[in-house]
């Protein structure tokens, strides 16, 4: 049996007249940049997660960037995040002439370690970034409280936590400002690339939305210099088709998690998920010390794998100018050397989850 780490032909055959419908639309229209679309889709995904304002930019990196900026980010300052996360998160940081600086993980959730993080402020620090990843919150009342205490702003990463929520609160509505990317495997895809900036605060949904295009509130008038990242009608009208399954999908997602972790937990560490979350499971990411042998044994059976992720960002040689070294923060080191990522998407068969636990316990002698 071949198990795909991840699909979307699955989910676009059923989606498929709704898809095509949505293409004619747009494309009889002529209107291919911001447009009708954009805005109802900002408006209903504001809806959804709960949030005043909504703002779709060109991808996932592009809204960190643009929220940083939105926030006021300059050489110079500080924003302190994970090493263990996609180095979008950093990248943002520093393409803005600011300095990222690393806190280590909680190795249960592989979120920021809250209990880290007062060490790394000084008078430079502006922001936080803390990353909800796999899509589970990291711990936002001790963030906030943090932040609050300082005078910092908090950016969300949400990349993979669309739907998700902490403490009855949707991901990315809890700090300052949210980022979301809709890249194709998300648990919420374009067919595409696509962003989203959300926030409750009205200056840094105007500044945002300025910047988007070109810091441009209104046609050639530039107040600041920005950014040509404005999410394209196309991708909005195929979001539009998808919005109303995210929370079925996510409950999928769940379901196939919890099959594993029956029916693993006692070969590897299973993920954790703390009380008052609800995971979204973008990614189902185990633990093991036999990682590369166990991921090499699931590859030569016809299951994907993947790991996320496999060298922390202060070990990237474009971040070598930080004078991060090896050691720096082991709990993200040691989850590099033993993170695995197993299939989880929503339309995962239950043959496919029996033959990917058959084969774990196999190579575990289980």
């Amino acid at each position: 049996m071949n198990v795909p780490l991840f699909t979307l032909n699955r989910q676009h055959e059923k989606l498929m007249d709704e898809l095509m419908k949505a293409t004619e639309t747009v494309i009889k229209s002529g209107k291919f940049i911001l447009g009708p679309w954009v805005t109802e889709f900002e408006e209903k995904v504001a809806e959804y997660l709960g949030v005043k304002y909504a703002i779709g930019v060109g991808n996932g990196t592009d809204a960190i960037s643009i929220a940083l900026s939105a926030i006021g980010v300059k050489p110079g300052d500080e924003v302190i995040t994970t090493p263990f996360t996609f180095i979008a998160t950093a990248e943002t940081i520093a393409m803005l002439g600011a300095k990222p600086v690393f806190v280590d993980i909680d190795p249960d959730t592989f979120n920021i370690n809250p209990e880290l993080i007062e060490e790394k402020i000084t008078d430079k620090t502006r922001a936080i970034i803390p990353v909800h990843l796999y899509g589970q919150a990291a711990d936002m009342d001790r963030i906030m409280q943090i932040a609050n205490n300082y005078g910092l702003y908090v950016i969300e990463d949400t990349a993979q936590g669309i739907g998700a929520l902490y403490r009855g609160k949707k991901l990315g509505t809890i700090g300052h400002a949210g980022t979301f990317s809709f890249f194709p495997t998300k648990n919420l895809g374009a067919l595409g690339d696509a962003g989203l900036v959300v926030t409750n605060n009205e200056e840094i949904y105007k500044k945002a939305k300025s910047l988007r295009v070109h810091g441009s509130p209104r046609k050639y008038y530039h107040e600041y210099l920005g950014y040509n990242s404005r999410l394209d009608s196309l991708q909005a009208a195929y979001l539009l088709v998808k919005l109303p399954h995210t929370d079925k999908w996510n409950e999928m997602r769940r379901k196939n998690a919890e099959f594993y972790n029956d029916n693993l937990k006692d070969v590897v560490k299973v993920p954790v998920e703390r009380e008052g979350n609800y995971h979204i499971y973008h990614q189902y990411s185990l633990r093991t010390e036999k990682r590369d042998e166990l991921r090499d044994y699931l590859i030569n059976n016809g299951i994907g794998v993947a790991i996320h992720y496999p060298i922390p960002l202060h070990l990237q040689p474009a971040f070598s100018y930080l004078g991060y070294k090896k050691g720096d923060f082991p709990e993200a080191e040691k989850a590099a050397k033993e993170v695995l990522s197993l299939p989880i998407f929503p339309e995962l068969t239950d043959e496919e989850k029996d033959y990917v636990v058959k084969k774990i316990r196999e190579f575990f002698g289980k």
